[in-house]
């Protein structure tokens, strides 16, 4: 291995167990070892910018703009309101409810918006109804991870997989991923009744009060929600025909998100722009830099040699150590870096022999995006959720998660096992 080889996995190294620690953020941890490739010669800043996945960046900010200016109609409050009531203020019934919410509006928003948008929800419904909070929370976290799991632009690690490799196409991801997810999920909605049905009780007075919310007032504006609404289907649309115009889905949703800016007027547009998560976009932008060291210096072709040598090549056994060690390693660590490191690895795998990759795509988005379920710090909206809780003196404790958490993930990933088993290997 030369000597720029040592240099690249020092920095990836030093950088990554940084992010882990969570001392510093995340997006100048990633820049930083980007900007630290470029200075030692590892890779040009020409080089550097070609491995930058555009796709995934205009595909997440599009979508960001056309979520934040939906939310300011107030329809994912009513949604939500909605449900509770047509489930008579039955605790139980509204958990299950709020987690079906979730888990469809993380497949088509992105999960870190959506729990952004249920969390205050879930609180003003549990202080009414005078009960925990935090089985509430538990299961929309689980929801979440859940529900991005079932399409393209779901979950951050799905759409670098779709950006990468032009055959899973928005339409091969549902075909592909949304049936073990509904199964994923059912078995999880089982499971939820069965752990909580005995702590969220309340009295027939406040279900009572409940009922009386007058959900007419929640929509804020009914002209801007109809734009909204046009945007979104004509988007989702997009999505499902993206290959059939041989458009990436970027495109779709920039146009989609200016679209919906020009209905909507210039005036939505700053306080639109300001609200996109620029910080999650650097966070790529600098990860992607980082990890182009890794395969220019033969890095990346190592370790996925060294796989398949493990392995044998064997389709069974690679499919499976890439699930379960995406799993394993996305409850602990972020899985947006760890997808970011395997995508060239599978690739290479391909160049050495391995015919048929499918399996090995679908393992790691089920792996990566199932993963995060296990821990606290698994995904960012584990932390988001966890964040806004703490604010409203309701803290999600590391370990308290852990024990509910971390076992649940290990049944989602053994019923992954089973349906990449059965569908792609047999």
């Amino acid at each position: 291995m030369e000597q720029q080889a040592y240099w690249a996995i020092g920095i990836f190294l030093v950088i990554y167990g940084l992010i882990v620690s969570e001392k510093i953020h995340r997006t100048i941890l990633a820049m930083i070892g980007a900007i630290a490739m470029v200075l030692a010669g590892i890779v040009d800043q020409e080089t550097a910018l070609h491995h930058i996945d555009f796709n995934t960046l205009g595909l997440l900010i599009g979508m960001m703009i056309i979520v934040t200016i939906t939310s300011e109609t107030g329809v994912f409050k009513y949604v939500a309101v909605a449900a509770a009531k047509r489930v008579k203020g039955e605790p139980v019934l509204i958990l299950v409810a709020l987690a079906v919410i979730t888990a469809i509006g993380s497949a088509f928003l992105d999960n870190v918006t959506t729990v952004l948008l249920m969390v205050p929800v879930t609180f003003s419904i549990t202080r009414q109804l005078k009960v925990n909070p935090l089985p509430f929370l538990f299961t929309q976290i689980i929801a979440s991870n859940v529900g991005g799991t079932a399409t393209l632009i779901g979950d951050p690690p799905n759409i670098m997989i779709g950006s990468k490799v032009e055959e899973l196409t928005f339409m091969a991801f549902i075909n592909n991923l949304t049936p073990i997810v509904i199964v994923i999920m059912l078995v999880y909605i089982l499971l939820f009744i069965l752990l909580f049905r005995k702590q969220i009780r309340t009295t027939s007075e406040l279900k009572e009060n409940l009922m009386r919310m007058d959900t007419s007032q929640i929509i804020t504006d009914r002209g801007l929600l109809t734009k909204c609404l046009i945007v979104m289907g004509l988007t989702i649309s997009g999505f499902f025909l993206h290959q059939t115009f041989h458009l990436e889905s970027a495109t779709v949703a920039l146009a989609g998100a200016f679209l919906l800016l020009l209905l909507t007027g210039e005036h939505k547009m700053e306080d639109a722009l300001t609200k996109v998560e620029w910080t999650t976009i650097f966070f790529f932008v600098g990860l992607f830099v980082l990890v182009s060291g890794l395969v220019e210096t033969g890095v990346i072709a190592e370790l996925a040699a060294a796989a398949i040598d493990w392995t044998g090549g064997d389709p069974v056994a690679t499919s499976m150590l890439i699930l379960w060690m995406s799993a394993i390693a996305s409850a602990f660590l972020d899985n947006i870096p760890f997808v970011a490191t395997m995508i060239p690895m599978i690739q290479e795998m391909g160049q050495m022999g391995i015919d048929n990759l499918e399996p090995l795509w679908w393992s790691l988005a089920l792996g990566a995006c199932l993963g995060g379920n296990g821990t606290l710090i698994g995904a960012s909206a584990n932390l988001i959720v966890a964040g806004l809780a703490g604010k409203e003196g309701h803290p999600i404790r590391f370990v308290q998660y852990l024990k509910l958490g971390f076992p649940l993930m290990l049944v989602s990933i053994i019923i992954s096992s089973i349906y990449i088993y059965v569908r792609y290997l047999i």
